[in-house]
């Protein structure tokens, strides 16, 4: 159901790669691009179809974020963010879920780490706290908090007038994604606006029986993979037409640059294919999400590996700002850093993998 969606998503690619400079200098993604990418259904996703969503396939999900972090990684990480946050609406109150979906410009955000806490109150819950990395909270219709309760860990969705947003985001990479803090001080969050990955979803198609963490984390290998492909696009462009000041051939004859390419290329084809793969093969067993998390966390690795050979095969071309590929070494590598792609996860998955029974799996 989604191929259409990903041809326009392609249609659209060349107008966003236009726009990524001014995308990094204004440090957010335009609102008529927001618009059209609502109007298109990327901000609902993972919501579920019987409320008004596109509750399309995980691979789908990989190959729609991969194409939009082609055409700029800013625009693909908000876009990747507010698309598989979506999927929270299966687990809120179904009313509830339906009610935010009307909105035609529905763009849920926010962060799922427990920063806040939360109160029982009359009818749901008393919500403070300060949430950093908050991707795309300026378009958000709705934002997501990490709260701790009495009773444990809950998600509180938060309306943006109830919030402060703090222009925090100054930052090396991913500049366009506008990832500020948001605060907010006692405000009252009904009880069927929270909700918890813990318990099961109120709807029972297959995207809900994949893992909820693996489904928020899979978008990360996929922006890394399509700001590689860039990458490598970029420099291809420039290795055709760079000429070396002593010999005036093209900078493509030089065997290190072909194989900087060919290497930079096969990083990115076996990121994607593991990834998908691994996407398509999921169950609900340990081994079975350890293998994915591993997927997504080499996808992403793969992909700053790739960018790292072209941009150093550029030489001093991609130091200036007018180069791209300046640019998506800086994005790629501030991916890298997302908690869901660490070391710690990959650790986690090769326990499992080795048969350790001993180590927590709550986090894949």
């Amino acid at each position: 159901m989604s191929l259409p969606l990903l041809d326009d998503v392609r249609a659209l690619s060349p107008a966003i790669r236009e726009l990524a400079p001014l995308i990094e200098q204004d440090r957010g993604v335009p609102p008529a691009l927001i618009e059209q990418l609502a109007e298109l259904g990327i901000f609902r996703l993972a919501a579920p179809k019987e409320l008004g969503g596109l509750e399309a396939d995980p691979a789908s999900l990989v190959e729609i974020f991969e194409e939009l972090g082609h055409a700029d990684g800013s625009t693909g990480w908000c876009a990747m963010i507010a698309g598989a946050t979506s999927m929270a609406l299966a687990y809120l109150d179904p009313a509830t879920a339906a009610d935010l979906l009307r909105d035609p410009r529905f763009l849920i955000a926010g962060v799922a780490a427990p920063m806040g806490r939360a109160t029982p109150a009359d009818g749901g819950y008393r919500v403070s706290g300060r949430w950093s990395f908050a991707s795309a909270c300026h378009h958000a219709t709705a934002l997501v908090g990490g709260v701790v309760t009495p009773a444990g860990v809950r998600l509180a969705v938060l309306d943006p007038a109830d919030v402060a947003i703090l222009d925090t985001w100054e930052v090396a990479g991913l500049r366009g994604t506008g990832s500020h803090d948001f605060t907010a001080d006692d405000v009252l969050v009904p009880a069927g606006r929270t909700f918890s990955l813990a318990e099961p979803p109120h709807h029972d198609g297959p995207l809900y029986a994949f893992p909820a963490l693996s489904l928020l984390a899979l978008g990360i290998g996929a922006v890394a993979l399509g700001i590689a492909r860039a990458a490598i696009g970029d420099f291809g462009a420039l290795a055709r037409t760079k000429r070396n000041p002593v010999t005036g051939e093209t900078i493509s004859t030089r065997p290190a640059v072909r194989a900087a390419v060919a290497e930079a290329t096969a990083l990115h084809g076996s990121g994607l294919a593991y990834l998908l793969a691994s996407v398509r093969a999921t169950g609900s067993d340990a081994r079975r999400r350890a293998a994915l998390r591993l997927a997504i966390s080499t996808a992403t690795r793969n992909a700053a590996r790739a960018v790292d050979l072209v941009y150093h095969a550029a030489g001093g071309s991609a130091v200036y700002d007018a180069s791209p590929l300046q640019r998506h070494f800086r994005d790629v590598h501030v991916a890298t850093q997302h908690a869901m792609v660490s070391s710690d996860v990959t650790e986690t998955a090769g326990a499992v993998l080795l048969g350790d029974t001993t180590v927590p799996t709550a986090r894949l």
